[in-house]
């Protein structure tokens, strides 16, 4: 394996590693999270996200189809769109349930209430892994737009934003029963269908470069649905919502620093 394919495996990988330990809290902190800590945590992982749908994602993307002059922004708006639909359906078809909510969301189940966190979780990091990939299959391609720094700044700003997720989600099935070890189990699992979404994505980004400008914004429409959809929510919900509001910010501007001082 060369230079370059070790550098992709790693940057693949840096996001799940960022969900592992933050489950791994579960070993160390004695009491649940408080629904203020979430909050702020939700809304630090919203601005993330943000933040790298328009610097790592939608950015590139239009660059990338400047060449259509003033209609540079239609690769975009199209791929954005279908990423917001994508994650609509898939919202629709899996049962979940987001945190601090009572009643699930998609299909009727009988899953118990600890594996519809857990699906909630997988559901919202599908985007983030797909993000992942097209940037890194972005960068293999050679594109211009998509430089190493650029694509390691985006990998570590997910994982950042994966450690307070994992500790989310393993902290609170403690809490309801589960043992350490399969809390912690579960928010790993909860994380894995991030590297594998993005080695897929980068699978069927080679087979089809052109069509780069609408992945990369298919991956940040993807990515909004989820911020807009479930995490601007819960980070507002009760009292003090300010904080989440504040912590949103300031993961705005790290997922940003990062991305300019990397990329």
């Amino acid at each position: 394996m060369n230079a370059m394919d070790m550098k992709t495996v790693l940057g693949l990988l840096i996001p799940f590693v960022g969900t592992a330990a933050g489950s791994a809290c579960v070993f160390f902190m004695r009491k649940n999270l408080s629904q203020g800590v979430q909050r702020a945590l939700t809304g630090f992982a919203g601005g993330v996200m943000t933040a790298a749908s328009v610097w790592s994602l939608l950015i590139p993307a239009m660059e990338q189809a400047e060449g259509m002059g003033k209609w540079a922004f239609m690769p975009a708006a199209a791929g954005f769109w279908a990423g917001v639909l994508f994650l609509l359906l898939l919202d629709r078809v899996i049962p979940h349930l987001h945190m601090f909510a009572e009643k699930a969301e998609g299909p009727k189940t009988r899953l118990a209430r600890t594996s519809m966190m857990v699906l909630a979780v997988t559901l919202h990091n599908i985007p983030e892994g797909m993000a992942v990939g097209v940037v890194y299959a972005g960068l293999l391609s050679g594109s211009a737009e998509i430089t190493a720094g650029g694509a390691l700044a985006l990998a570590l700003g997910i994982a950042i934003q994966n450690f307070p997720e994992g500790a989310i989600i393993s902290m609170p099935l403690c809490a309801e029963g589960k043992s350490k070890g399969k809390a912690f189990a579960d928010g790993v699992l909860s994380g894995i269908v991030e590297p594998v979404g993005a080695l897929l994505t980068i699978v069927a980004a080679s087979a089809v470069v052109p069509a780069m400008p609408y992945l990369l914004s298919f991956a940040a429409g993807a990515m909004i649905y989820v911020v807009a959809e479930e995490l601007i929510p819960e980070m507002s919900t009760g009292e003090h919502s300010n904080v989440g509001v504040l912590m949103f910010s300031l993961g705005f501007t790290v997922m940003m620093a990062l991305d300019v001082a990397l990329g």
